[in-house]
């Protein structure tokens, strides 16, 4: 049994994964906050291990059963960026809208792996159980999102090459 401040740590990360996979503060809250409640009431099948990664799989069968009852679950990114030139100090606010708008090119099997990995930095084989696929297709689906990515970011950069975004 894990203790319900282990579960209040998760909590940021839970929120910036959801954030980023939907596309949308309200509904990431929303799948948050039921995550967060499925995990409370199964705690008793959680066996130890990776307490980040049985989250991060609780959530993603809510989504997923959730876009399976919506047919279609349009990921929505915050478009609250100016689109006029600007100057330089605000470069960096530009780059992360157009990684948000590459992020929503992307399918949504692509892009819950590409953040699993690289922004919760979780190993493939965490990832694959989140996901619920062998590590195999981790691997895959992450090279195709990272070139999807790759070509969707050198098209909005002005000088047209990938900038590296930590």
């Amino acid at each position: 049994m894990f203790e319900k401040k282990d579960l209040l740590d998760e909590i940021p990360r839970l929120r910036r994964y959801a954030r980023a996979l939907c596309g949308d503060h309200g509904r990431a809250d929303d799948l948050v906050q039921d995550a967060l409640e499925r995990a409370l009431i199964k705690a008793h099948l959680w066996h130890g291990g990776s307490l980040r990664a049985w989250l991060f799989t609780l959530m993603h069968h809510i989504f997923v059963n959730q876009w399976k009852q919506a047919q279609h679950m349009e990921y929505r990114a915050d478009d609250d960026l100016p689109e006029t030139p600007v100057r330089p100090e605000q470069q960096d606010g530009l780059d992360l809208r157009d990684l948000d708008r590459a992020l929503a090119q992307l399918s949504a099997e692509h892009r819950e792996v590409l953040l699993l990995v690289g922004l919760e930095e979780l190993s493939y084989e965490q990832c694959a159980e989140v996901v619920g696929v062998p590590i195999g297709t981790v691997m895959s689906r992450l090279a195709r999102a990272r070139d999807r990515l790759r070509k969707l970011m050198s098209v909005s950069a002005p000088n047209g090459r990938l900038k590296r975004v930590k």
